[in-house]
């Protein structure tokens, strides 16, 4: 087996058709981040997007789409703001993690969201957790009914909120589609606030985010693209979610809601409304993504594992990465906030890290973004 690693640039139109066969095994798609459209729309707005080419004797049998080595560490592509990443094959699990790391240039690959097997011979990928599928099929009306079923305290709750909303406020609908923009400029006034209030990183701060939304904004209505979906309580803007659609799956991603509307739980009621309306745009699939069991599970017809950690071979930036992990875990020990101040630190380091390749500019996000 060797590897050779390409620009988006040199994948050929057979390559393309090739790698978005794999992200649909047995022709159903897996998630909307693995196709080649995603990493192509990343490598618009970033120069550092590289594709590593596994082959075998003469056969091409993988793809993985990454970030150029930075001081060592490989990422998948858009991590860590892609919910789905890995390698591209008919068999993932029989190419070794570490040489995906090698054939980026680097000795450690971190990753978010890892989709399929690393192999039985990895030990260092951490944690794993689900990703929320919500099998609506071809009638979303009859989707939350059978929910409803299962949970029949929610539904009544959602339905109250529903009734004191339109008491309120007015008729509640929900709008696909945001032809203006006005909709995703609240959806990313209300994301930076909540950003800067909870001290978390400002991703929609970030230039190259800035891009990507938008390229996958100008595509709304083509078969891969983002697509916007709004709640209105009469004529005031409720809510806003941002999503990635591709084949018959579409992914939440970016939600958000005015704070002075939550107690009507806008962002639920959103979701209520796009079940409803996505079989009508050949949706038939909602992927929730991984996290927030609490409201998740209400609508999650089951779950896609995906793995967070890192795979490490010899190298610099792997014995960083442990000598680091050493010292966190001795100063754990301490009491109080100072134990976790490291761990801390390190996480927050690493997603900055992640978003800002260049020094300068990682320098500049991590000092604003930290709030100790």
């Amino acid at each position: 087996m060797r590897t050779k690693t390409v620009s988006i640039e040199d994948i050929s139109a057979s390559q393309i058709a090739q790698w978005n066969r794999w992200a649909s095994p047995n022709g159903k798609l897996v998630s909307p981040y693995l196709r080649f459209e995603f990493a192509e729309t990343v490598a618009r707005a970033r120069s550092d997007v590289r594709v590593a080419i596994i082959e075998d004797g003469n056969k091409t049998i993988g793809f993985f789409p990454h970030h150029k080595a930075h001081g060592g560490i490989v990422r998948p592509v858009g991590a860590p703001m892609s919910d789905y990443q890995g390698v591209l094959a008919a068999d993932p699990a029989a190419i070794p993690p570490q040489a995906l790391a090698r054939a980026a240039g680097g000795s450690a690959l971190v990753f978010d969201n890892w989709h399929g097997d690393l192999g039985a011979q990895n030990r260092d990928a951490r944690t794993s957790s689900g990703s929320h599928i919500a099998a609506i099929g071809a009638d979303g009306a009859e989707f939350l009914a059978d929910r409803r079923v299962h949970h029949k305290d929610h539904f009544k709750k959602m339905a109250r909120r529903h009734r004191a909303a339109e008491r309120d406020l007015g008729p509640v609908r929900v709008t696909l589609g945001d032809p203006d923009g006005k909709a995703f400029a609240a959806l990313s006034a209300w994301k930076q606030t909540q950003y800067r209030d909870t001290g978390k990183l400002n991703v929609f701060g970030i230039d190259w985010v800035q891009r990507v939304l938008g390229d996958l904004r100008q595509r709304e209505g083509e078969a891969f693209s983002g697509l916007t979906a709004a709640l209105w309580f009469g004529d005031r803007l409720a809510a806003v979610e941002f999503g990635l659609v591709a084949g018959d799956v579409y992914h939440s991603w970016f939600p958000a809601y005015d704070p002075e509307l939550s107690r009507y739980s806008p962002g639920l009621l959103l979701l209520h409304g796009l079940f409803e309306q996505a079989p009508e745009r050949g949706i038939a699939r909602v992927d929730l993504g991984h996290g927030g069991d609490h409201y998740k599970k209400y609508y999650s017809s089951y779950t896609v594992p995906l793995g967070q950690g890192r795979v490490l071979a010899p190298g610099l930036a792997a014995l960083g990465i442990r000598t680091w992990e050493l010292a966190e875990q001795t100063v754990e020990r301490l009491p109080g906030k100072v134990g976790a101040l490291p761990g801390r630190l390190r996480r927050r380091w690493a997603q900055v890290s992640a978003f800002q390749p260049q020094l300068a500019p990682r320098l500049a996000s991590f000092a604003g973004s930290i709030a100790l």
